[in-house]
């Protein structure tokens, strides 16, 4: 078999000052390319890794062969030969591409609220998390989510999708607490006419009386089938953590920032409230949406401790929360992790899970056929501290550190060079040559 790196001894074209040459020199390049791998069947195959994908009952070192932007097969003992790229992840985890659904990425407003600066750009804080896909928990209302769309989702590279806010300008400096703002058949307008992007309903930081908020949120989520999310705030008058889990949410909705103290999700005694475990029971699903106040140990260990644990796991991100105790996904999975949360179940969490939460099955798993969306996590075995809201530290012994992210086929962060060609073998001749500077007289108009 001849060797990618002997294209590197090729002579270069100006060997060939006449065209007939160059042309010569042209095709034994590509012939020399087309031949090194002529049983080539993958793309990339990441050999040797453990293969942890929940809704495909995998949990075995395997190996798993991309092509064309898809998983080509998943399977033990795959041949290398077969494959132009090989990618050595022995001792480490590859997972479905993470799904963080509850994130804030309207930027680029310049306003001073999460419709602007406090959010984030998504691309910056997707791919070095092991994040391939960001849900955007209510930034943007139905008002200006066109405005979201054209001026962060359609421009990231990070697959983006979100809640629409029921308030018509979302988490805006105007707020969140007018009901005739809320409007269910505007929101549900929005949601069909970005159907491909929109995933549900998002209701957020109401403080007024009554069940305004919830309920027509609810209905906008009747109105089109989707679920929704809720950040129940503070209690205010009769509204109850009881009243919202046993009788306004829907199975399938979402209860964000699960283990705050603000609801009495943790009742005086130290006890679960039993309007959680009953929540559950009726199909309500619990998220972490940690946040930059809303995850705390003095609620979550003794939670946990009771056995509840999230069905998904979510960062709440935004600029207070990434510069606190939340940091990123991967910290918040170990954060999971060193709790007792068993290591499928985390993985678990952040994909099949994540992904059918908000009605996106094609997405969180790596059958073959599916969306190459992959990560390859290493999980470091030391001494660690993890911060909650408060700033409190846990100490724990494992961390999940993200090597490899994987979107569409394509290698988006690779930490320590994993699938890349080392630079004596590097085929550096195939760069273009760089653009010579324009003339002062290219540059007039």
């Amino acid at each position: 078999m001849i060797e990618y790196s002997s294209i590197m001894r090729a002579p270069h074209p100006k060997c060939f000052p006449s065209f007939p040459g160059r042309l010569a020199w042209l095709l034994l390049v590509v012939f020399l390319a087309t031949a090194q791998q002529p049983d080539a069947q993958w793309d990339l195959l990441l050999k040797g890794g453990h293969v942890i994908d929940p809704r495909n009952n995998v949990n075995a070192r395997m190996d798993v062969a991309i092509r064309d932007g898809k998983i080509a097969r998943v399977a033990a003992d795959l041949p290398a030969v077969q494959a132009r790229r090989v990618a050595n992840v022995n001792g480490l985890f590859v997972t479905p591409g993470l799904i963080d659904i509850h994130a804030h990425v309207y930027a680029g407003t310049g306003l001073r609220a999460y419709t602007g600066d406090l959010s984030v750009y998504p691309d910056g804080f997707s791919y070095r998390t092991g994040v391939t896909t960001l849900v955007d928990a209510g930034t943007a209302g139905w008002r200006n989510f066109a405005d979201f769309r054209q001026r962060v989702i359609d421009r990231a590279k990070t697959r983006v999708l979100a809640f629409v806010n029921i308030v018509a300008d979302g988490m805006s400096p105007y707020g969140e607490n007018d009901p005739d703002s809320m409007q269910p058949a505007e929101a549900a307008r929005v949601a069909r006419e970005h159907a491909d992007i929109v995933v549900g309903f998002k209701t957020a930081h109401y403080a007024g009386p009554g069940w305004f908020s919830i309920d027509r949120t609810v209905e906008a989520g009747n109105l089109v089938n989707l679920p929704v999310m809720v950040d129940f705030g503070y209690l205010v008058g009769e509204r109850t953590l009881k009243e919202l889990l046993e009788v306004k949410l829907r199975p399938g909705d979402i209860y964000t920032h699960m283990y705050s103290p603000y609801r009495t999700e943790l009742l005086p005694t130290g006890e679960l409230n039993p309007a959680m475990r009953r929540g559950r029971e009726r199909g309500v699903l619990f998220d972490v949406g940690h946040g930059g106040g809303s995850f705390y140990y003095f609620v979550a260990v003794p939670a946990i401790e009771q056995g509840f644990f999230p069905d998904t796991i979510s960062t709440d991100l935004h600029t207070g929360s990434m510069n606190r105790g939340m940091k990123d996904l991967s910290n918040v999975m170990s954060k999971m992790l060193n709790l007792g949360m068993p290591l499928t179940r985390v993985i678990d969490a952040v994909t099949s899970k994540a992904a059918l939460t908000i009605k996106r099955p094609e997405l969180g798993h790596i059958g073959e056929g599916a969306e190459a969306d992959v990560t390859v996590l290493q999980l470091e075995k030391g001494r660690f501290g993890f911060l909650d809201s408060a700033g409190a530290r846990l100490d724990g012994a494992e961390r999940l550190t993200a090597e490899v992210t994987i979107q569409g086929g394509e290698v988006m962060w690779d930490l320590n060079g994993l699938v890349a060609t080392p630079w004596k073998e590097f085929n550096y001749q195939m760069r273009p040559e760089p653009a010579k500077p324009a003339t002062r007289t290219e540059r007039l108009p």
